[in-house]
């Protein structure tokens, strides 16, 4: 049978307004056909007509095969691991989220020579527009720490970069469920011109997630119309089935996502994994007391660094965790999306 070519992949997923925008296939696209317009809210990303396959032929069909968007959606609440603990980092990191322990586990695998470079998302401090990033350096990582996956950006894009323009060949990606699930199809997928990618990706580390927001629509359309909140008077935003921020002046603000609906990325509406459930090693504050990150470590790869940072004295264990806390969000997300 051929390769689906990104004609099937526009019929059945860009069409159907079920693309995550993990931005996977935009990487892999040998002929760089594929794009999202900048600080827009699209729904698919942009073709400029130009396929390999559906054009000359030749086979390729890499896009269809990294879409977490095509065949079985994966479901679960907390999901196959081998522990599941509290921890935070035992150094300061300026912005973290929760207790650092991300950030701290990157950082020590950058120094230690485990990475070479790490996949995630910055964003500008004043008006927080996020973007993807190839980060090599743990001073850096360190000061970019922060949660800035609740904004809606084509993460996977940047593996082109890390992979085949700067042939780093152990990479780290950071990321909401859909592009954890992107990451572990291009793991496992048989296409050759996948292998780089697959070859280059060393830990995928999985970030909880009930959805994504567009800048644009929040920042613009709500916080700063209806709220009266500037993007530089936030220093950090959670969403537990509601969206929490913490002013800089420390006071907070909670959002029902009810009231954010059109904010919402419209391939999230279909999404039934809130934990990463294909990551080596998930993380989120749901289920840690303050100052904690949760972990649960799902395979040997992701065991591996999280016994490096701790052997490091990077990253020190807490309290036990709530697994019905995080059981009953994801079961959440299951019930809301999976009929959809």
């Amino acid at each position: 049978m051929a390769e689906k070519s990104y004609l099937d992949l526009k019929s059945e997923v860009w069409d159907e307004k079920k693309c995550s925008g993990c931005g996977a296939c935009v990487a892999v696209c040998p002929a760089d056909a594929l794009s999202f317009a900048e600080g827009e809210m699209v729904t698919s990303p942009r073709s400029n007509g130009y396929c390999k396959q559906a054009t000359d032929n030749v086979p390729c069909g890499a896009c269809y095969a990294v879409c977490p968007r095509t065949g079985e959606q994966s479901t679960g609440t907390l999901g196959a691991h081998l522990d599941l603990f509290t921890a935070k980092s035992t150094f300061a990191i300026p912005h973290r989220q929760s207790g650092g322990a991300v950030t701290a586990i990157l950082a020590n695998a950058l120094e230690q020579g485990l990475i070479d470079a790490v996949v995630t998302v910055t964003e500008d401090p004043w008006t927080l527009k996020p973007s993807s990033a190839v980060i090599t350096k743990s001073e850096v990582l360190i000061r970019e720490a922060g949660s800035r996956y609740g904004w809606w950006v084509p993460l996977l894009a940047a593996l082109k970069e890390a992979c085949i323009t700067r042939k780093y060949t152990k990479v780290a990606v950071i990321g909401v469920p859909c592009a954890v699930q992107a990451a572990a199809r291009i793991r496992s997928s048989d296409n050759d011109l996948l292998r780089p990618y697959a070859k280059g990706i060393r830990l995928v580390v999985g970030l909880f997630c009930t959805e994504t927001f567009d800048y644009a629509g929040l920042v613009h359309g709500k916080l700063e119309k209806k709220y009266h909140l500037a993007p530089h008077e936030i220093k950090k935003l959670d969403v537990k089935g509601k969206l929490d921020i913490l002013k800089q002046d420390d006071s907070h603000l909670s959002i029902p996502l009810a009231d954010l609906e059109e904010t919402i990325r419209p391939g999230c509406r279909i999404c039934t994994d809130f934990s990463s459930l294909s990551a080596d090693l998930s993380a989120g504050s749901v289920g840690s007391p303050a100052g904690y990150t949760t972990l649960v470590v799902r395979t040997d790869t992701g065991r591996g660094f999280v016994e490096s940072a701790l052997r490091n004295g990077k990253l020190e264990k807490g309290p036990g965790v709530d697994t019905a806390a995080i059981e009953k969000l994801a079961a959440t997300k299951i019930r809301k999306n999976a009929k959809k």
